[in-house]
């Protein structure tokens, strides 16, 4: 069975999530210019350095690079996003994840609105807690503190 070129019908749906359940991963597609792609790359190695790769290209197959707001396409099981956007790797990086959460959630049915938002959120923080872990670079494990102390602040009261 082929993964559906799109994810709007139920029945499209339904084959994202049976195609899924069985271990299909997507293989990630970038498109952008070279200096998009470059500052994903980035990103996605920080994604691979927190061992969440799998999880993103389970549920994303492209980040598209646009002019305009960086957003999840359910549809096309695609995140569309900025340069301003990726500028950061780290920043960048749980932003990705926290759209494959928010596309797992899709696929599985469940409501978006009043806690869908909550549990993206919390995957992002476990993302930049499980990157600040696993890096060695001090760099981004300081990025890390810094989102968290964020994220944690403005979120969670």
């Amino acid at each position: 069975m082929e993964f559906p070129e799109r994810v709007y019908t139920i029945e499209e749906v339904q084959k994202a999530r049976e195609l899924i359940e069985k271990g299909y991963m997507h293989h990630l597609d970038v498109r952008g210019s070279p200096e998009f792609k470059r500052k994903v790359e980035e990103a996605l190695n920080l994604v691979k350095t927190a061992k969440y790769y799998d999880f993103l290209r389970t549920y994303i197959k492209q980040i598209v690079e646009i002019d305009g707001l960086t957003q999840l396409r359910e549809s096309e099981v695609a995140i569309w996003a900025s340069m301003y956007i990726v500028a950061d790797p780290v920043d960048a990086a749980s932003l990705f994840i926290q759209k494959a959460q928010q596309m797992k959630d899709f696929i599985e049915g469940r409501l978006y609105y009043e806690t869908g938002e909550m549990r993206t959120v919390k995957k992002r923080i476990e993302f930049l807690e499980t990157l600040k872990e696993t890096s060695k670079d001090l760099d981004v494990k300081k990025k890390c503190e810094e989102l968290l102390k964020s994220w944690t602040e403005t979120t969670f009261p």
